[in-house]
């Protein structure tokens, strides 16, 4: 079995983990109603996706 002759360093762990850190979601405004929503998924303020309506909302 392979067993590392040096114990890895802080930097050299810290530079192979640099990546994994945490992106904010992409948000894209609605073509009908303007709000942020996420791509391809229906919007939770106006209920339209793709140019028509396929969840109901409610109405004040």
């Amino acid at each position: 079995m392979a067993v590392p002759k040096r114990k890895t360093s802080r930097a050299r762990r810290g530079d192979r983990r640099a990546h994994w850190k945490l992106e904010a979601p992409r948000l894209v405004p609605c073509p009908r109603c303007h709000q942020p929503k996420l791509p391809h998924r229906v919007c939770p303020e106006c209920g339209y996706y793709a140019g028509r309506q396929v969840v109901e909302t409610e109405k004040e």
